[in-house]
Order: C-alpha cells, then sequence, then structure tokens
C-alpha cells in the first residue's frame, strides 16, 4: 500500500509541474490569412477540377475528328496543343490551391508556438510606456 501511496503522489507532483495548455485565439493577421486563403484555394481546386474536365471532354469530342481528319496535320497538333495546355493548367491550379491549403495549415499550426513571445513582446512594450508616462508625470509635477 506504501508503493500505491508514493506513485500517486509522484504523479499528482509531476501533474502539478506541468503547465496547464491554454487555448490561445488566433492573431489579426492569422484570421486574415484564413479569411484570404481558404476561399481561394478552394476557388483554384475547383478551377482545377473544372479545366481538367474540360480538358477530357474536349479530348473526346475532337478525337473523331483527328481520326477523320488525319491527313491534315494542323488540327492534330492543335488538338494536341490544346490538350497538354489544359492538363498543365489543371495541374497548375490543383498545385497552387493544394499549397495554399497547405500554407494555412502551417499557419494554423503555428499559432500555439508564437503566441507566448508575442505575449512577451506586448508585456515589454506596455510596461515600458507605463515607465515612460510616469517619467513624464514625474517631470511634469516637478516642473
Amino acid at each position: 500500500m506504501g508503493d500505491r501511496d508514493r506513485e500517486r503522489h509522484a504523479t499528482e507532483a509531476m501533474r502539478d509541474r506541468l503547465p496547464e495548455e491554454e487555448e490561445e485565439e488566433p492573431s489579426a493577421s492569422q484570421a486574415l490569412a484564413v479569411a484570404t486563403l481558404l476561399p481561394l484555394g478552394g476557388g483554384l481546386l475547383a478551377f482545377a477540377g473544372l479545366t481538367l474536365l474540360g480538358s477530357v471532354i474536349g479530348l473526346a469530342l475532337l478525337t473523331p475528328l483527328l481520326l477523320l481528319f488525319s491527313p491534315v496535320l494542323v488540327p492534330a497538333t492543335l488538338l494536341l496543343a490544346l490538350t497538354v495546355a489544359g492538363f498543365l493548367t489543371s495541374g497548375a491550379l490543383g498545385l497552387t490551391g493544394l499549397s495554399s491549403i497547405g500554407y494555412l495549415l502551417k499557419q494554423a499550426r503555428g499559432v500555439a508556438q508564437k503566441a507566448p513571445e508575442q505575449m512577451e513582446n506586448a508585456k515589454r512594450r506596455v510596461r515600458e510606456a507605463a515607465q515612460a508616462a510616469r517619467r513624464l508625470t514625474e517631470e511634469t509635477s516637478t516642473a
């Protein structure tokens, strides 16, 4: 029984030493990043999907023309160029959308790490402003 009590006291002592996690609010710049990047990333992903769909539909519709007019190389070159451009545009928009969402997630994860430093800076600035106001008051009252 004595061992159990010692273990329980040791556990409680360790729990007392651990800092309590506090929920911290995001800063204005992080909220602005979320408000900007979430619709931007979603919109770019939607455009990527629409471009890919358009490229596939265009390829399906123009392939019979390629077969009918195979002696003519200009339509074949045009079809190939448009298809490649569509796929590349789709990939670029998709990659941009995913990277925007990835940046947003990275910023959201960094909130907890940056908040203590920002709080210390804010406390220091308030302390300096209070000292400056105190000095100004003392100078004014002695003059």
